[in-house]
């Protein structure tokens, strides 16, 4: 029979710290804790995956309403383009009826007279459009201040024409006079 011997000592108290007999090292805990691991990292990677997804659609969406406006703002360019090209300014101040310039005259910083002005060019009544009748004016008024009673005269002009230069225009609404701002 053999027969362990008998630790003193410092050898003695470290075999007490470790077991006696042979156990085994329980194995479920372990198994359950790297499974729980390996399965919490798959859905991890999967809540991952379709947040990203859905980020990548959103900025699918971001980009075509990008595109669209970008593709309207330049037709809008286009149409201020074609409005202030000078032959469409032309067409639309003969239209006013308005007239070329003629020649104009400058002033020197010491009160001298540059160059000879001219009147503008007289335009025949054949050549003439139709006198375009300005849209009607709306009433500047402060919303705080009450509308005029029906039976109050309605307020004078702010000048008046020093002589009529054609067939009298037809009345168009009434306009107020815009108060001055001291504060300019």
């Amino acid at each position: 029979m053999s027969r362990k011997p008998e630790l003193k000592g410092r050898a003695a108290r470290l075999a007490r710290l470790f077991p006696a007999g042979p156990r085994q090292a329980a194995r479920t805990p372990f198994v359950l804790l790297v499974v729980l691991l390996l399965g919490g990292g798959l859905i991890g990677l999967l809540v991952l995956n379709s947040a990203l997804s859905e980020g990548s659609f959103k900025m699918d969406d971001l980009q075509k309403d990008t595109k669209s406006l970008t593709d309207e703002e330049q037709g809008l360019q286009r149409d201020i383009d074609s409005y202030s090209a000078p032959d469409a300014l032309q067409r639309r101040a003969r239209e006013l009826g308005m007239v070329p310039g003629g020649d104009p005259a400058f002033l020197n910083p010491d009160g001298t007279v540059k160059g000879v002005p001219s009147a503008a060019a007289q335009q025949s009544l054949e050549e003439a459009p139709a006198a375009v009748q300005p849209p009607e004016a709306i009433p500047l008024s402060r919303t705080d201040e009450a509308p005029p009673s029906p039976g109050t005269p309605p307020p004078s002009p702010l000048s008046e024409p020093a002589e009529p230069t054609g067939p009298p225009a037809p009345s168009a609404a009434p306009t107020e006079a815009i108060p001055e701002n001291p504060g300019r």
